[in-house]
């Protein structure tokens, strides 16, 4: 019981302090997680012996329901309308793409055992939304791109789930398991969305009807209402992972009481879930069971980035709009991480030999898609002509708290560039009546407005206003100043 009290803790300072110092180099903070969690481990330090499969397999699913309901919350409607088709296209439809693809090569080319290739190919089917989240968010790319990778890595897990129960389910003798595939794979993607969609405005009636005085309960309603969206959702039968992520889409697109603090609660907790998570996943990891198996990860990961996405994404989104730069970069940014482990761990829950080999397998090739793609992402993009100059993260913001039903809402709003680039003044902007700017970030300054005060480009502008005039204020805010064109 003292290493959860010492040495975990300990472990979590270490990680936030290496992500610090490896920032510069853009190393992806799950990555220095998984790492810390395979030291800390017992073939290297000895810390902490972890190997109980089937805790972390709970927890690591308890840690992406509250990423994925932080992703969907943080999902604009405008983003989620413009890229629905391309990413919906890969959620679904790409997954059985790359799946496929992969078994071919395993088995027909290389001539892997049947069992083996066909649960490696579906089991790393679907990107990960926990490792593109921590990611992309970080990188300064174009919307498009990023709003499809994200949304489709939030959205692909039932397809992989299906696929790898079905595939065990067939191995394990039980033929009537593809006959039941496609009635399973209708009930999780038309039921889901439904269950995320009704307790999400249930949530949001409630959290306008109650009056509550302490600040603290709102949080604790908001996590159970996640975990309740989760647990309704699998309790019968259908993706927990989507629902989730609908109700904090519905919930992120809508105003309600005490939103803002809602969001930033959301955030904190989807960032410990999930470094958290990667440490525990890394402590799972025995590295010396690697020395038999390490060039059939290197060979797994190489023909599952460099062959079978790609083929899945150029075929999937077939006369969809989409630039070969896009393409590209959507087809190199598709990272495996928690969701093909926590898969992982179902053949050896089912009682099949080859378990944990399959297991090591997809750690292996997951700890390189990690480590090689998540921490090139920025240089793919860059060379593609993709990124926008990085903007500093604002120093200085505000947060609304209503403790009661209202409408209005704090509008934050980030001006295009080129940095520094004189707009119009405050006083000269078309806003709604009743509608006041409230702070102006400028680099590492704080701005007081005024009306004579002149916007500037990649200042981040906030406004009070009613929660319906959104739309019409960043219009008018974004078009003070002239945006760049995105690269071609």
């Amino acid at each position: 019981m003292d290493v959860i009290y010492v040495v975990g803790p300990l472990i979590l300072i270490a990680v936030v302090l290496a992500a610090v110092w490896l920032d510069r180099w853009s190393v992806p903070v799950i990555l220095i997680a998984l790492c810390a969690g395979i030291v800390s481990g017992s073939d290297v330090l000895n810390l902490w012996y972890f190997d109980d499969i089937e805790l972390a397999n709970q927890v690591a699913n308890l840690a992406l329901v509250f990423i994925l309901f932080q992703g969907g919350f943080s999902t604009r409607r405008s983003d989620f309308k413009d890229v629905a088709l391309p990413a919906g296209g890969l959620a679904t439809w790409g997954v059985v793409l790359t799946a496929a693809a992969t078994f071919s090569v395993l088995y027909t080319l290389l001539g892997w055992p049947l069992e083996k290739a066909l649960l490696l190919a579906v089991i790393i089917s679907s990107t990960d939304a926990a490792a593109i989240f921590s990611i992309l968010r970080r990188q300064p790319l174009q919307k498009r791109v990023t709003s499809i990778t994200e949304i489709e890595s939030a959205t692909n897990d039932p397809m992989a789930i299906i696929l790898t129960v079905a595939a065990i389910g067939v191995l394990t003798s039980a033929h009537s398991a593809w006959l039941m595939t496609g009635i399973v794979f209708v009930w999780k993607f038309t039921v889901a969305p439904l269950v995320g969609w009704l307790l999400a405005r249930g949530a949001l009636w409630l959290f306008n009807r109650l009056s509550l005085q302490d600040r603290g309960h709102y949080y604790v309603l908001s996590l159970g209402i996640v975990l309740l969206v989760y647990g309704v959702a699998e309790s019968i039968k259908t993706s927990g992972m989507l629902a989730v992520f609908i109700a904090g889409y519905i919930m992120g697109n809508r105003p309600f009481v005490h939103k803002q603090g809602v969001a930033n609660f959301s955030a904190a907790l989807a960032t410990v879930a999930n470094i958290g998570m990667f440490v525990l996943l890394g402590l799972q990891v025995f590295p010396h069971q690697w020395a038999e198996l390490w060039h059939e990860g290197i060979i797994l990961f190489a023909i599952l980035t460099f062959i079978a996405r790609p083929f899945a994404v150029g075929l999937g989104t077939v006369r969809m709009g989409l630039k070969w730069k896009e393409k590209i970069f959507i087809a190199w940014a598709g990272l495996r991480g928690s969701v093909p482990v926590i898969l992982a761990t179902y053949p050896a829950a089912a009682g099949m030999a080859i378990g944990q080999e399959v297991f090591n397998l997809v750690f292996f090739a997951v700890l390189l898609s990690i480590g090689l793609q998540g921490s090139t992402l920025g240089v793919f993009a860059r060379w593609l002509g993709l990124v926008r100059p990085l903007r500093p993260t604002p120093l200085f913001n505000l947060e609304l708290v209503t403790m009661s039903d209202s409408d209005y809402d704090l509008i934050v709003v980030d001006l295009p560039g080129p940095e520094g680039a004189s707009g119009s003044t405050i006083a000269g902007l078309p806003l709604p009546p009743g509608a006041v700017i409230t702070l102006i970030t400028r680099g590492r300054e704080l701005i007081i407005p005024k009306g004579s005060t002149q916007l500037r480009g990649w200042d981040q502008v906030t406004v009070l206003a009613h929660a319906s005039e959104e739309d019409e204020i960043r219009s008018v805010l974004l078009n003070a100043i002239p945006a760049e064109p995105d690269a071609e």
